[in-house]
């Protein structure tokens, strides 16, 4: 393909490579999602042949999540996600503390340093979006209670990356030790907590103009769109909406993407809207999805299962086992159903686009080794690949169980 247009070619070599594949993975009764995986690897820098942009690809994944998350904050009120907060909040938190403790012990296995292990098990114990949210709306849970559990854990999760992110640059010189090039002074107690109440300030108040100013605006707005009677402008509304704020949250509030867009879809929940809103954004929704499957498989390196079996399979571990039978336990512990808790078991037992940022970011940063993002990324495409067959399994043993029982209440 012509090197002077690597934004076409990169939609085009996806979107094609990923429908031929995904054809391919669903004669064979596999979940189309290994297909646009499989085309990922094709097109990406570790095999032979056309190599898609490795910058673009991401950036355009980046479009999927953003119109899904919106798509999610349409079914979705402020009410809505009160009632999930006192699961949410702890059940969040304490999953990703016992992930992160997982990692930080297999690291120690590896030699690894603690600051090293930290990074590496904080990359495990964030889910895809992308990945939890098709899987719901597959299944119609979205609205369920299961799947409001599991969004309003997935917002926590969101949080709690976003803090993550600003305060890894700031404790680099203690992460990283003695052995970091960079020479930096690790950070006083003071510097790290001005850093958490400065994030947690800027969310709060992104939440606040979205609540008093956003909740009033975007409806008015779509509202005097429809009195047109132009269904192109109301489309192109929904669509400014959705990048306008998700971009906005980022821009001014550093808040992360997804969070923006989940917000401007929850204000815009609340008026007679939001069903057309839906349906208006849902084919690029849909195209956009399809292009973070395929942009996670261009950062997979097949030669580290070779190299690597061992650390690799450890990672899935954690990942797929681990965090699920963590996650399992906090629901359960909270009074709900097995049902309940093993479908957010199930819907967390995967990771995305959040430990790659972070792996990224802590190679940057020389915390994390090389070897450490290569695992990351191992373990993201093996689990992406492996849920939809939990997902199965789990369809399965519902169904099973329902032709015994009655099935439980959520």
């Amino acid at each position: 393909m012509h090197h002077a247009t690597p934004l076409i070619s990169t939609i085009v070599g996806g979107i094609v490579l990923a429908f031929i594949l995904g054809a391919v993975a669903s004669r064979l009764r596999l979940p189309p999602l290994i297909g646009y995986l499989c085309a990922g690897i094709v097109v990406g820098p570790h095999t032979p042949g056309y190599t898609a942009d490795q910058a673009l690809a991401p950036e355009l994944a980046e479009l999927g999540v953003i119109l899904l998350m919106f798509g999610v904050g349409l079914h979705f009120s402020v009410k809505d996600l009160m009632a999930v907060k006192r699961i949410a909040i702890p059940g969040a938190v304490v999953q990703i503390g016992i992930a992160t403790l997982m990692g930080m012990l297999v690291s120690w296995g590896f030699g690894w340093s603690w600051g090293q292990g930290l990074v590496y098990g904080l990359a495990l114990s964030v889910a895809s979006t992308v990945v939890l949210l098709k899987a719901l709306q597959e299944r119609d849970l979205v609205e369920s209670p299961q799947g409001r559990i599991a969004v309003g854990w997935l917002i926590v999760e969101d949080l709690a990356m976003v803090l993550a992110l600003v305060l890894l640059p700031a404790m680099a010189g203690l992460l990283a030790g003695a052995g970091a090039a960079s020479g930096d002074a690790a950070p006083g107690t003071g510097e790290v907590v001005l850093a958490i109440f400065a994030t947690l300030g800027k969310v709060a108040a992104f939440v606040a103009v979205m609540l008093v100013i956003g909740r009033r605006f975007i409806p008015w707005m779509l509202e005097r769109i429809v009195w047109t009677g132009n269904r192109e402008m109301f489309r192109l509304g929904v669509l400014a909406t959705a990048l306008g704020v998700a971009y906005g949250a980022y821009a001014l509030f550093g808040v992360s993407f997804a969070l923006g867009a989940f917000f401007a879809g929850m204000v815009l929940a609340e008026s007679e809207f939001s069903h057309r809103a839906a349906e208006e954004s849902l084919p690029l929704r849909d195209a956009f999805a399809v292009l973070f499957f395929v942009s996670v498989g261009m950062l997979f390196d097949p030669m580290v299962l070779v190299n690597d079996p061992w650390g690799v399979l450890a990672t899935v571990f954690i990942i797929v086992v681990g965090k699920s039978l963590a996650a399992l336990g906090i629901v359960r512990a909270f009074g709900h159903s097995g049902q309940t808790g093993m479908t957010i078991a199930v819907s967390l037992a995967q990771i995305g686009e959040f430990s790659f940022i972070l792996a990224s970011l802590g190679v940057y940063l020389k915390i994390l080794p090389e070897r450490g993002q290569a695992l990351i990324l191992a373990g993201a495409l093996l689990s992406i690949m492996l849920n939809p067959v939990l997902f199965h399994m789990l369809d399965l043993y519902t169904a099973r169980r329902s032709r015994g029982a009655d099935p439980q209440p959520a």
